[in-house]
């Protein structure tokens, strides 16, 4: 079995390798993509760990001469992968004092019932972050992302055998409920506003925040009621109604009596860094840097040791691989064989009518996704050129820049890489990386429909197309 794996990894990219360099890509880049195709299918497959086939693949890159040594690391001194690597540490120390279960307690008291009640307090919860935090890595990540594996232990789900019995589906629906609220907003993720200046450029169409908010409303409350309920089917937690759980999480509380030392400082940092991440527009602090303040503040006021940092694995394993595909991604841009590939795509669509070519194109750009480690690297590398086609074609300009606008957002939830909260939520361990792989594919591609059924009448209702 794993000679069968391994020949799958490196048969497909030796391929990509030896053939004949398409014009428009740099050969650098053609051997970049055979190492990118390479490292793709080693993180399906997994013939090593994770971080190990990432390793493989930065060496790889380097060894052939598709990156400079330099280039080919630039990936771990990206802000973002810091980030990833300081939530994982911040949720540790909201379990580590309690204030994590003092938390999920006050949650549970506040609305007991069903466990999609649970889940649905938490994607509240994002939904108002996300009208002022340009960063669902910030929002889902920093700030949510310790509150949703606190519930999760509340009721003794942790990776393993108790996964399936509430936090599975918790990390489920906040995770693809955040990629909805990355659409939502002018203001859901930090791609959102290159987008708008992107659309700008290329069409001339300007949205402003008003704009984008009124255009998702109803697509993305669509959205919000779809998705949870499919969650629910496919992946049904097996605590599904706590009738008493309203009296038992005040009698926890109780038995828990008021914050000790840990607790308190905890929270203060807890309270700055959600504070900072919501502000950042008035001081200019950058979502990783907070983040590592947040970090630092735990470690200075003693509730987390270097030993606490340094024994969090999953945060260390996804900084390898995050940082690799991240660098890799944003290279293969870089080298022109994103442009090379949207000239493919305009060929598909030779001779159709507008609506047809429109259909096939955000087909192709939704999936497109399983190749970006961001929504920032997929929106430069693939929009404007897609925008071009779909104009060319005879589409709306309205309708295909809204339409790609928010397909940019859903298409993360295809991989446990495919924006910053990915692999933060996949990394907490309670799904495999096939089942997310499978269930990702599902959510994406209901969410596209929903929201393009919808929202195409939406719009049309509105007059913008």
């Amino acid at each position: 079995m794993k000679a069968t794996k391994w020949a799958v990894v490196l048969l497909i990219p030796s391929a990509i390798f030896l053939a004949p360099v398409p014009p428009g890509v740099t050969a650098e880049g053609w051997r970049l993509l055979a190492v990118f195709v390479g490292t793709i299918l080693g993180l399906m497959f997994q013939p090593l760990p994770l971080g190990a086939m990432a390793l493989l693949g930065v060496a790889a890159s380097a060894l052939t001469g598709a990156l400079t040594a330099g280039q080919a690391l630039a990936g771990y001194a990206e802000p973002l992968v810091w980030m990833v690597v300081a939530a994982f540490c911040i949720a540790r120390g909201m379990i580590k004092t309690g204030l994590g279960r003092r938390i999920a307690l006050l949650f549970i008291r506040a609305i007991g019932g069903t466990s999609i009640g649970l889940g649905y307090s938490v994607v509240a919860s994002d939904v108002v972050l996300g009208l002022v935090v340009p960063s669902n890595g910030a929002r889902a990540g920093g700030v949510i992302f310790p509150v949703v594996k606190s519930l999760a232990e509340a009721y003794q789900s942790a990776p393993g055998p108790t996964a399936a019995r509430l936090g599975m589906f918790l990390m489920l629906m906040v995770y693809h409920c955040d990629m909805t609220v990355s659409a939502m907003f002018f203001t859901g993720n930090a791609a959102n506003p290159l987008i708008v200046s992107l659309a700008k450029q290329t069409t001339g169409i300007e949205i402003s925040y008003a704009q984008w908010a009124l255009g998702a409303i109803v697509p993305a409350l669509a959205s919000m009621v779809t998705i949870p309920i499919l969650l629910y089917f496919v992946r049904p937690p097996t605590i599904t109604r706590t009738p008493g759980a309203a009296a038992f999480a005040a009698a926890e509380l109780t038995r828990l009596g008021p914050m000790v030392r840990a607790e308190k400082a905890m929270l203060a940092v807890f309270a700055l860094t959600t504070a900072l991440y919501m502000t950042r527009t008035w001081h200019g602090v950058d979502y990783p840097v907070t983040a590592l303040v947040g970090l630092a503040g735990l470690l200075l006021g003693g509730v987390l040791t270097w030993d606490d940092v340094l024994a969090e694995r999953s945060a260390w394993d996804t900084f390898i691989w995050y940082g690799a595909i991240y660098q890799m991604a944003r290279a293969l841009g870089e080298a022109g064989v994103s442009q090379v590939f949207a000239r493919w795509v305009a060929g598909l669509t030779s001779g159709t009518v507008w609506w047809v070519a429109l259909l096939i194109l955000l087909t192709v750009y939704l999936y497109a996704h399983y190749g970006f480690a961001t929504i920032t690297a997929h929106v430069s590398a693939l929009y404007v050129p897609f925008i071009i086609v779909m104009l060319a074609a005879g589409a709306p300009a309205y309708l295909a820049v809204l339409a790609m606008s928010y397909l940019s957002s859903l298409g993360s939830s295809l991989t446990h890489y495919g924006t910053t909260t990915s692999p933060i939520y996949y990394g907490a361990g309670y799904l495999s990386q096939g089942a997310w792989w499978r269930i990702g594919l599902l959510v994406a591609t209901v969410n596209a429909i929903v929201w393009m059924a919808v929202g195409v009448v939406w719009w049309k209702m509105l007059g913008w197309w």
